[in-house]
């Protein structure tokens, strides 16, 4: 074999090895034409026109500019279980290829830690891209009409009964009202079943209950003109650690409570709200496309143009990206057995 031979042998050989180089590079390609030329779906676990709704609709109009491929994106509205069918659905029944988020009910986790039957997964093992809002410009108020007798916390502790709506089990609204029973020693009759946001202010509006426990980013976003013509009275700011500039007078729950046990429970408690409007994937998608969703959604959530969108929509949004949720998820997780056990007693029904 002459010289000249054995150049060309060894150019077959780095032509070859560049081949087989070059097909794992171009297999890395795949997952940026994925999306190309598809139809995602965003589940929503409540009935259109609340704070979970309002937001979703936003995400899946400019989510899809942030994904190559740029796939389109419809809204699936299914309520139920206080967000808990939604969430299962998210996490058990459907494809895990990548094609299906949901905007996810931040109660469910604290359930699943509670011991709720009806969380059927473990939501450490979704595939969190993230959640809008930390809460930190945010608050959740036990709101009550304007019109209500009831003007203060002394007023509550009467012996006339304050009716709240509720949406259900796994809801924060619903929590939150009998925890201002059980901690505050509220009069509060809670009124459950309600399938959304909307229908609760419909029903505040008709007189037929007196108030509900919501955040302010609900209220500018849903009923703006209550809040900026005085039509609602805040009672208790939840999910603060202080107060509200906006609201000095009004006290925040942790001031209201003195027992360090009443105070773990309601840390445990406000836990969701520092991933307070969540979005995950299902367990266990691949990890390119999982790390191109996390990426278009913090990219999206940090974009001057969908904060702009979120604002005249009413929402403070404060992001953090998904392994910020998995840690909070895993705080909460730390809590010991006995507060978890107090707040099952409070959550789950008998």
């Amino acid at each position: 074999m002459t010289i000249l031979d054995g150049f060309a042998s060894v150019g077959r050989g780095l032509a070859l090895a560049g081949l087989m180089l070059a097909a794992p590079a171009a297999q890395a390609q795949e997952p940026t034409d994925f999306y190309r030329g598809k139809t995602m779906q965003l589940i929503v676990p409540f009935s259109p026109g609340g704070i979970y709704d309002l937001s979703a609709r936003i995400v899946a109009r400019m989510m899809p500019d942030f994904i190559p491929g740029h796939p389109q994106m419809v809204v699936q509205n299914l309520p139920g279980g206080g967000g808990i069918t939604g969430a299962n659905r998210l996490a058990t029944t459907v494809e895990k290829d990548g094609l299906t988020i949901a905007s996810v009910s931040r109660g469910i986790p604290q359930l699943a830690m509670v011991g709720d039957p009806n969380v059927s997964f473990d939501p450490a093992k979704l595939t969190w891209l993230g959640s809008l809002s930390s809460f930190d410009d945010d608050g959740y108020f036990l709101v009550v009409n304007a019109s209500h007798w009831a003007r203060s916390i002394e007023d509550m502790r009467g012996a006339k009964a304050v009716h709240l709506a509720g949406v259900g089990v796994g809801a924060t609204n619903t929590t939150f009202a009998l925890l201002a029973r059980d901690l505050l020693g509220m009069n509060i009759a809670e009124v459950r079943g309600f399938p959304g946001a909307n229908d609760i202010w419909l029903a505040m509006e008709r007189g037929e209950i007196d108030g509900q426990v919501i955040d302010l980013s609900a209220i500018m976003s849903g009923r703006p003109n209550l809040w900026r013509e005085n039509k609602l009275r805040v009672l208790v700011q939840f999910g603060r650690k202080t107060r509200l500039a906006a609201l000095p007078d009004v006290p925040v729950g942790r001031e209201l409570v003195s027992k360090p046990e009443d105070r773990a429970l309601l840390e445990f408690a406000e836990s969701p709200f520092f991933m307070a409007l969540p979005f995950a994937a299902p367990p266990n998608i691949p990890a390119d496309r999982a790390k191109i969703l996390k990426t278009a959604f913090m990219k999206m959530a940090t974009d001057a143009g969908f904060r702009e969108e979120m604002l005249k929509a009413g929402f403070l949004i404060s992001p953090i990206d998904g392994d910020a949720v998995s840690a909070v998820i895993a705080e909460a997780a730390k809590t010991p057995q006995d507060v978890r056990a107090r707040m099952a007693k409070i959550l789950l029904p008998n």
